[in-house]
């Protein structure tokens, strides 16, 4: 998804590791203009970045997305965090985990340009299977992630098995529904159908390795039930570098990811 030279990313410049905090306007490589906020580990320079994938209705100024920006950085690492297409400031339109690796790419990507030289992705539920896909998308380019983290993600698509993706399938797919979407939860959604279907989650899975790969999930996620994460994981080939954590009394994605959880998730994305 990327023709950029692979020499290019591996530069190091310290001044961009140790400046504060800037946003950018980064664009895809289907033309549409993301927003992006790079934060530096406020120590010392940091060759690790973790970039953040947020949830449908998401956007990188939402408060549980910036609760999690600040515990990722804790561990040693830069944090990027974006709006995916359709959603805060980002231009386009939603494609509801289709498109969106091209967001994230473009984040990847920036990373690099700033010269981290190993990057981290963790995404939660529609960011969790935009970087399980990304990463196998992308496994053998410049804009391929070091590891990869999925937290509340799907393993398949059009599931409807619960009230809450039944409500959310009503939101994607009928016309009262996006607006509600755009004029109350500030989401923009494309109306045409996936032309092609994308690669399901799960048969992204045994594409990422060798990156090591972490599928985390609450056993009281109200959105999907936990034969997704087992699903995914038993996806992965044999010996292939994939943990799975069925978290106790957790609910759905970033809004329900404690500050324990996230600690344990920073450490995981950096030692890895």
């Amino acid at each position: 998804m990327s023709s950029e030279a692979e020499g290019r990313f591996h530069m190091m410049d310290v001044s961009s590791l140790t400046s504060g905090p800037h946003r950018a306007m980064l664009r895809t490589d289907d033309g549409v203009r993301v927003e992006a906020l790079h934060e530096p580990f406020p120590a010392a320079a940091s060759d690790t970045a973790v970039v953040v994938a947020h949830g449908f209705t998401g956007s990188l100024d939402r408060p549980a997305v910036r609760r999690a920006a600040a515990v990722l950085g804790r561990h040693a690492a830069a944090v990027v965090t974006f709006s995916f297409r359709g959603h805060g400031g980002s231009g386009g339109l939603s494609t509801v985990g289709d498109r969106e690796v091209l967001d994230l790419a473009a984040a990847v990507r920036w990373a690099r340009d700033l010269g981290h030289a190993r990057v981290a992705t963790v995404g939660f539920s529609m960011g969790g299977s935009v970087v399980l896909r990304q990463a196998a998308l992308d496994r053998a380019t410049p804009t391929g992630p070091d590891a990869v983290a999925a937290v509340s993600a799907p393993a398949r698509w059009y599931y409807r098995g619960t009230a809450p993706m039944r409500r959310l399938h009503w939101m994607v797919t009928s016309p009262a529904g996006r607006l509600v979407g755009r004029y109350g939860l500030r989401t923009r959604v494309d109306a045409r159908p996936w032309d092609p279907v994308p690669l399901p989650p799960f048969e992204a899975v045994p594409l990422i390795a060798p990156a090591p790969l972490l599928v985390v999930h609450g056993d009281r996620d109200a959105y999907f039930p936990l034969d997704h994460p087992r699903m995914l994981a038993a996806a992965a080939p044999a010996g292939a570098p994939v943990e799975l954590w069925l978290e106790r009394g957790m609910g759905h994605a970033e809004n329900a990811a404690d500050e324990e959880l996230l600690d344990r998730l920073g450490a995981w994305l950096v030692r890895r």
